[in-house]
């Protein structure tokens, strides 16, 4: 065989931006809300709304609804609409309107993995549930829809569909009401919002359904990571062969398609939660978030919509995001489960073998230069499109790549030529090998899949991280999972990552992908306790979570090997096994969550109807400190001197027991728990207790970390602790 010359091209790229069709109107897209409503349906809504919008724009009833574009009826009361900045201004300012903002765009952030959470062992307490139980768990879905005839989404075995859904099967574009069946039980789509802000959808140029039918692929992934049922025999063109199926095969999938092309419009994301809430579901699973930075509560309509599902008992899960960065972690409201990404022990390998080529350094794209080489290229920007970069040294001559790209070496991309993905360490080894050898040579190996073969988890470089950019009390991420090469369902349209290629099932990575996953496990939860309150399951995931890797060690960060932090994984790890039975939970509910807004600086306009309709609400004289809202996780942001924090933990074993504290300490920071031991008789009793921080020495603008551990000897139920030091 002939070993191809390996050619070494340095490149700084620039990212592409993609400029949207903006109007030369200075009209924007703004979501009025208005929080809860008294009105008996949802045409009083809407017709509410027109007058809202006649009397202070100045139109007629006709002009007020040509500007609506979504109405929010059901689980609170708003509207959407295009806006001159004045005219929302004005809007604003009338008493029964609690905020007014700008529309933005959010972006859409198994095999082997679910055998990695060890989903056999947690099996055997969730298989003890008659079928009914855990087929009465619905997990709403929002993002780009479903494609219904995957396997993955097979209705055998399941029985009626639960009497409490109250939602529906919208048909559409090569959709109709047969392909809802006893799995995916509903399915709504949203357009109007997208197409507002930027144009009709056919200027994309691109293959999409005006139906909940998945043209994207995401929607179909995550849903199939949730709740598919078990698929034997597949694989991406041999890699990751294995068993797919979902994490609660049992639960039913409500489809809310508000994502095109990768983006989702925030009106059509809120009036896909407003369905949500008022069909039934139980879970929300969210993988997309806003870009950083995040704005605050009231402005973001991502946060204001899952409040009310809170409310209704419906948990959020939500992705972190991919940005890489510190402070960059999206929807980290309290009342959302905060998602970050990990690996699993299984690596996808490319590998290359180095021999005896001549290193030629060139500074262009020249195509004399490439033809029959390996090319090596360095991304210096990690966003740039690398189908695009390997297409053209393919049309170019070019046999194969070598791609330094630190932040994504572990992720896999299908490519028309031989690639891989490398970071700097083998980076470092190409670059010693070529430059003592006078005529170097390289082959790139077929991929290949090992496992077990790595300590992991490890964290993924590309997950976005903490501290929490709005409310930095309140730890985020909250907790990892997953997110990296995971294999699952896909829609056979999409083919713009699979080397152009038609695929059933394709590998993907993301926090789009660890957030389904931790939505699986809620989902399992809600089954094995359906009274549980969203913020109990959201404990019992919290609290198990391990912070170790599968060889004992601490949990470290890619690319570089660093420790990580709560801020990388908020509590850990997710523990299959020992969230199904926590011992101990936190609970807060919406009350918990006013106060902890208000020691925010929520003003009562801000707070005006936003949990009763047709009444107020003020905050106390003396709002209750954030970092003391119940939260799983505890944190200071700001602390000046010796400080306490309360929690109040509730028993959900059997019988009495007693749980006693172990501690990891901050660096400088003394801490003592009172009482020293929680003691419980039965099932539901509460026990509060105080946390004393005696800090000896600033910590410098930075965190420190450490862990409170409540164990009976049998569960251990434990809190990351962070800790902002400004003065002692």
């Amino acid at each position: 065989m002939k070993v191809p010359k390996l050619t070494i091209l340095l490149l700084l790229l620039v990212t592409l931006i993609v400029s949207s069709n903006a109007s030369i109107s200075n009209k924007k897209h703004y979501i009025v809300y208005m929080g809860h409503h008294a009105h008996p349906n949802s045409e009083s809504v809407i017709n509410a709304n027109h007058q809202l919008l006649s009397s202070l724009i100045g139109s007629d009833d006709e002009g007020a609804n040509d500007m609506a574009i979504h109405h929010y009826t059901k689980s609170f009361r708003g509207f959407s609409a295009m806006l001159t900045p004045q005219q929302a201004q004005k809007l604003a300012e009338n008493d029964h309107v609690i905020s007014v903002f700008e529309s933005k765009t959010n972006k859409i952030h198994t095999t082997h993995s679910w055998d990695f959470l060890n989903i056999d062992s947690a099996a055997q307490q969730y298989n003890q549930l008659p079928m009914d139980s855990k087929s009465n768990v619905i997990v709403g879905i929002i993002d780009s829809g479903i494609w219904p005839e995957s396997k993955s989404f097979s209705d055998y075995g399941l029985g009626p569909v639960p009497m409490k859904f109250k939602g529906q099967c919208e048909t559409g574009e090569m959709f109709t009401s047969a392909h809802c069946n006893r799995k995916i039980i509903g399915a709504r789509f949203y357009y109007k919002g997208f197409s507002a802000e930027y144009g009709p959808l056919e200027l994309f140029n691109q293959t999409f359904f005006l139906s909940p039918r998945d043209n994207d692929g995401h929607g179909s992934h995550v849903a199939s990571t949730i709740a598919g049922a078990l698929v034997s025999n597949i694989s991406l063109f041999g890699q990751a062969k294995g068993n797919a199926r979902g994490g609660a095969s049992n639960a039913r999938l409500s489809i809310y398609k508000a994502c095109w092309f990768n983006f989702c419009s925030d009106a059509d994301v809120l009036a896909a939660l407003d369905d949500a809430i008022s069909d039934g579901v139980d879970i929300v699973s969210m993988s997309l978030g806003p870009d950083p930075p995040q704005l605050n509560y009231f402005e973001d309509a991502i946060s204001v919509g899952t409040f009310h599902a809170f409310q209704k008992g419906i948990l959020v899960s939500a992705s972190a995001g991919n940005s890489f960065f510190p402070q960059t972690a999206s929807n980290v409201a309290p009342w959302i489960l905060t998602v970050a990404a990990s690996t699993i022990d299984r690596e996808i390998q490319s590998n290359i073998y180095l021999g005896n080529s001549k290193l030629i350094k060139i500074n262009s794209l020249d195509p004399t230069l490439i033809k029959g080489k390996i090319v090596v290229c360095r991304l210096e920007n990690f966003l740039v499109n690398k189908n695009q970069l390997v297409d053209y040294i393919s049309k170019s001559g070019g046999v194969g790549m070598i791609i330094i790209v630190p932040f994504e070496k572990d992720v896999l991309f299908q490519f028309k030529i031989h690639v891989s993905l490398i970071g700097e360490e083998a980076a470092e080894e190409i670059e010693a090998y070529t430059a003592t050898e006078k005529n170097p040579l390289a082959s790139i190996y077929q991929t290949m899949t090992v496992l077990p073969t790595r300590s992991a988890p490890q964290m993924a470089s590309f997950s976005s991280k903490g501290p929490n950019i709005i409310t930095p009390d309140i730890i985020k991420p909250d907790v990892t999972a997953p997110g990296a090469n995971i294999l699952a369902a896909w829609s056979p349209v999409s083919i713009g990552n699979t080397n152009g290629l038609s695929v059933d099932y394709n590998i993907a990575s993301g926090t789009s992908m660890s957030c389904p996953h931790i939505s699986a496990v809620a989902a399992m939860i809600k089954a094995y306790h359906p009274s549980w309150s969203p913020a109990a399951v959201k404990s019992a995931i919290m609290t198990t979570a391990q912070v170790l890797d599968n060889n004992g060690n601490h949990i470290r960060r890619n690319p570089d090997d660093s420790q990580a932090t709560p801020f990388d994984y908020g509590s850990g790890h997710i523990n299959l096994v020992s969230a199904m039975n926590p011992g101990l939970i936190y609970d807060f509910d919406s009350n918990d969550i006013i106060d902890f807004l208000c020691s925010n600086g929520a003003s009562p306009s801000q707070l005006k109807n936003l949990t009763r309709a047709g009444g107020t609400l003020s905050c106390k004289n003396k709002p209750t400190a954030s970092y003391n809202l119940n939260y799983p996780s505890i944190g200071v942001s700001n602390m000046k001197g010796q400080l306490s924090v309360y929690r109040t933990v509730t028993y959900c074993g059997k019988g009495p027991t007693i749980y006693i504290p172990e501690l990891e300490y901050p660096a400088g920071v003394n801490v003592s728990v009172t009482p020293m031991a929680l003691k419980f008789m039965n099932t539901g009793e509460k026990m509060s207790f105080r946390l004393d921080f005696v800090p000896s020495n600033s910590s410098n603008g930075s965190f420190v970390f450490g862990a409170l551990t409540w164990t009976n000897g049998i569960h251990k139920v434990r809190s990351p602790i962070a800790l902002n030091i400004i003065s002692v």
